[in-house]
């Protein structure tokens, strides 16, 4: 923005009283969310786009949609600072922003907005119950979820949490139960298990997409983690998946 159009932008929220949420009050309101604390959030959560929010759009639903993304984006990072899965948390905020472009009322959009936020604190709080991983650890699960289609190697894994591979391996596999190697495959077969249900892809396709050394090494491995080949898994799961879409 030109330093024109910036001080014209602050003249006419000046003039028009147009305010945003403090920081303080902005930041404790995510800190409830990532502690799943339940109750403070119920108490300090404010609608989409009231008064201090600041305006993003002339128009009343896309003003709205942009304040629902940048909340879900901001709660889905401090979820994953706070020890939830990247891959979780991403997903969920994929789910809920395609629930919002679906929105065709402000109406729909507030309550969505009350459902994400509470959600997203619920499963905190579920967490936080069971582990809450160290930051090395998290770096290492978003490492991984954000190249699931390439070869990864622990040295990598390393290399990016700054660790040594003796050293993030331990740690790794104290904290998940599994060690890296592990985990990468449950991750894979759990990313060829949505495409399998939510695309068309050939299995043969989809194994090359995730990095499985060959087609039979993909098949052994899925079917180890389900029990069905993909196949199979696909015939079991596709039609009905595809209707439960249609429904919702």
């Amino acid at each position: 923005m030109h330093e024109k159009e910036f001080s014209h932008k602050a003249f006419i929220n000046r003039e028009y009283s147009i305010v945003h949420t403090p920081f303080e009050k902005e930041f404790e309101f995510y800190n409830y969310v990532k502690t799943g604390d339940t109750e403070n959030v119920r108490r300090t959560m404010t609608p989409l786009g009231s008064g201090n929010a600041g305006k993003l759009s002339d128009d009343p639903l896309r003003n709205l949609r942009y304040h629902f993304v940048v909340t879900v984006a901001l709660v889905t990072r401090f979820c994953i600072e706070g020890g939830m899965e990247p891959e979780k948390a991403y997903t969920m905020s994929d789910m809920y922003i395609h629930k919002c472009d679906r929105a065709r009322s402000e109406n729909e959009i507030h309550a969505l907005h009350r459902e994400a936020v509470l959600g997203f604190t619920k499963h905190m709080n579920g967490v936080l119950r069971k582990n809450v991983y160290s930051k090395p650890v998290i770096l290492a699960m978003d490492y991984i979820y954000d190249n699931l289609h390439s070869r990864i190697t622990v040295e990598e894994i390393a290399r990016h949490t700054d660790l040594s591979v003796s050293y993030i391996s331990r740690l790794f596999h104290s904290s998940t139960g599994l060690t890296i190697t592990e985990y990468i495959m449950k991750k894979r077969v759990e990313a060829a298990e949505n495409m399998l249900r939510y695309s068309d892809k050939p299995s043969a396709e989809i194994g090359n997409y995730l990095a499985f050394s060959s087609h039979s090494h993909f098949i052994s491995i899925f079917k180890k983690h389900t029990g069905l080949t993909p196949e199979q898994y696909r015939r079991k799961y596709f039609r009905t998946s595809a209707l439960q879409e249609n429904d919702s």
